[in-house]
């Protein structure tokens, strides 16, 4: 949450000596012209329409609808975040951005009732041992403040808040804690029964609750719509002794967004299972299932589910795959112009394997499906084998691996072959079998699309070779490899410029390039924080990539049984990029960090003389 500080102006002062009483649309547009933020000819227009402006709007969203571009430089728009803030310094109050990720929802709701919160348009927002910190957008009403006062004998700390926030909220924060609480009544005697230990409590109803109950269906709702606006990846659903946890993994970071009572937390995870169609009653085994859905805008998205017995029962992790991820281009996922023109030379043959590496999360499934994307043509016919699949689409044949009736990636694969197939996608190479019914679709014309767990490229013909690929059928069929890593993208509304001239600086910037010794930029940019980014100072990830072509010179080393560091020196010879120098480019374009590169990208090996 983002803090302002106050500052008290005379009016201020003033105003709060004076009875309670509500912000009225011309005081405050008087403030506005005062401070020069309004041209007085537009304020007298807006108060004399304002008797066509509905009551329940408050003046700062009456002024926000006019879309008014501040008279000041540098002319921003006059929207109603900004001119919450400006309120709170006019009237010398604390500003306070509301993030929900940061409420602790069964707390603020139990400090007043919802009618309680709406009837003076106030709203609980953090509750410590000393004081109670209520969000308003009236400052000049303080009848509450000392009902609250003397109720809760705690102090009370008075912030000024985005007036459509607290509306909203309201609304959001008492109808979840309510679907919870109802969810839970009755079960005051269950606790999180699990396979791990068992609490027995005589003459405790035992009752499970009903996975379609209405108040459980409307917390899954809310669970979905939430992650969707806060832009999730993953959503975790975690039991633990007495209360469970939802987290939500938002740019590679989880973050904590509610605890839930065991019960209802069970009774959730069977909701979800049901819509998956997955076997509810069965919890001593993992699962896998998929939930098509739409968010509020009609967007559908696909959400894969993943469950797994822990020592407090199942837990749940959704993963959220967005459908713009099919349609982006090359470039929007960060491929620089040398990468694109060396990951097309690879994929654009007619015949041979490709492979993407890097550890899970690294973003290899996104690559190769914006790749195959772009290669089903209505000419060809492109099939896959995965485990599980991850998004459907519809221009793809898709097959699932079932390891239960033993149809694993070589079973599949082998079945693909009689497929007449041209391009093949095979979720990832993990065995001899696998891999050696790659080489031969990619021996008898096929391209071969396949990901693989190493550090860097070159690690991967390495792998190959170890997992008993003879070095000829290497040669043979690799077209080339890439490696891809995540970092997060600096927020554009926050960033902020600075100049590399401490030591620390100095060190971090020698360390994402050496041995490379590339040129230190004069300046670069900060994760500072907004409202924007939640003040995290990111917003979105993008990939870094070491790009290696399998060029006559690789396939003499590999033919000769060279080992990992002279087929690296021989890449980087040949013009591959490490992935720490790839991100040392996106740091010096402005894009992410330097500590962001460190943290994904592995160390650089020694390059040769011509490097």
């Amino acid at each position: 949450m983002a803090a302002l500080e106050p500052t008290p102006t005379a009016a201020a002062r003033d105003a709060a000596a004076g009875p309670d009483r509500r912000l009225a649309l011309a005081e405050v547009l008087d403030w506005l012209v005062a401070d020069g933020l309004v041209e007085p000819a537009a304020a007298e227009r807006l108060k004399k329409e304002r008797r066509y402006y509905r009551g329940s709007l408050h003046p700062l969203q009456i002024v926000a609808e006019q879309k008014w571009k501040s008279a000041k430089p540098p002319h921003r728009l006059l929207a109603l975040e900004p001119l919450t803030e400006w309120l709170a310094r006019r009237v010398g109050m604390e500003y306070l951005h509301i993030d929900p990720l940061k409420v602790n929802l069964a707390t603020v709701t139990e400090v007043m009732s919802s009618a309680y919160a709406t009837r003076f348009r106030i709203l609980p927002v953090a509750v410590g041992p000393k004081e109670v910190t209520i969000a308003t957008a009236e400052p000049f009403v303080r009848e509450w403040e000392r009902e609250l006062a003397a109720i809760l004998k705690l102090g009370i700390r008075r912030v000024i808040a985005n007036p459509a926030d607290i509306e909203r909220y309201q609304v959001e924060f008492y109808n979840l804690a309510k679907s919870v609480k109802s969810a839970a009544r009755g079960q005051a005697g269950v606790s999180g029964l699990s396979n791990f230990e068992q609490l027995v409590e005589l003459g405790a109803a035992n009752r499970q609750l009903d996975a379609n109950d209405a108040h459980v269906v409307r917390i899954v709702d809310w669970l979905w719509t939430y992650a969707f606006e806060q832009r999730a990846s993953d959503i975790h659903i975690e039991p633990r002794r007495e209360v469970g946890v939802v987290r939500f993994r938002i740019d590679g970071v989880l973050h904590q967004v509610y605890q839930i009572p065991a019960p209802v937390l069970a009774a959730m995870t069977s909701r979800i299972k049901i819509l998956g169609r997955m076997d509810v009653v069965e919890k001593r085994r993992p699962q896998d299932g998929r939930i098509k859905t739409r968010t509020l805008d009609g967007q559908e998205v696909e959400l894969r589910l993943s469950t797994l017995p822990t020592a407090f029962g199942e837990k749940l992790v959704m993963r959220i795959f967005d459908p713009e991820v099919l349609v982006r281009d090359l470039s929007e996922l960060g491929f620089s112009d040398d990468d694109r023109r060396r990951w097309k030379e690879m994929t654009e043959r007619p015949h041979g394997i490709v492979l993407v590496t890097g550890p899970t999360g690294s973003g290899k499934t996104t690559t190769l499906y914006s790749t195959l994307k772009t290669l089903a043509t209505p000419e060809v016919n492109v099939c896959t084998v995965e485990d599980p699949i991850e998004m459907i689409e519809p221009a793809f044949n898709q097959m699932q691996v079932q390891p239960q009736i033993d149809l694993g990636f070589a079973e599949g694969l082998r079945a693909l072959m009689r497929q007449d197939p041209d391009i093949i996608m095979v979720g990832e190479i993990r065995d001899l079998e696998t891999a050696e019914m790659a080489v031969q679709a990619a021996l008898t014309g096929h391209l071969v699309l396949s990901t693989l767990h190493t550090n860097d490229a070159p690690s991967a013909i390495t792998r190959l070779l170890e997992l008993g690929i003879a070095p000829y059928l290497v040669n043979a069929t690799l077209n080339g490899v890439m490696a891809q890593r995540l970092v997060r993208t600096l927020c554009p509304h926050c960033k902020q410029r600075i100049e590399l001239h401490r030591a620390e600086d100095q060190a971090k910037w020698d360390a994402l390039v050496a041995p490379w010794k590339a040129n230190r930029p004069a300046t670069i940019y900060k994760a500072v924080g907004c409202l924007e980014c939640r003040m995290t100072g990111f917003l979105g990830r993008i990939g870094i990539y070491e790009t290696l072509l399998c060029t006559p010179g690789i396939r003499e080393l590999v033919g000769a049984g060279a080992d990992l560091a002279r087929l690296r020196e021989r890449a980087y010879k040949e013009g591959m990029r490490p992935l720490r120098i790839s991100g040392a480019m996106k740091v010096a374009a402005g894009l992410t960090t330097m500590d962001e590169v460190l943290q994904v990208a592995p160390p650089v090996g020694e390059p040769s003389a011509g490097g």
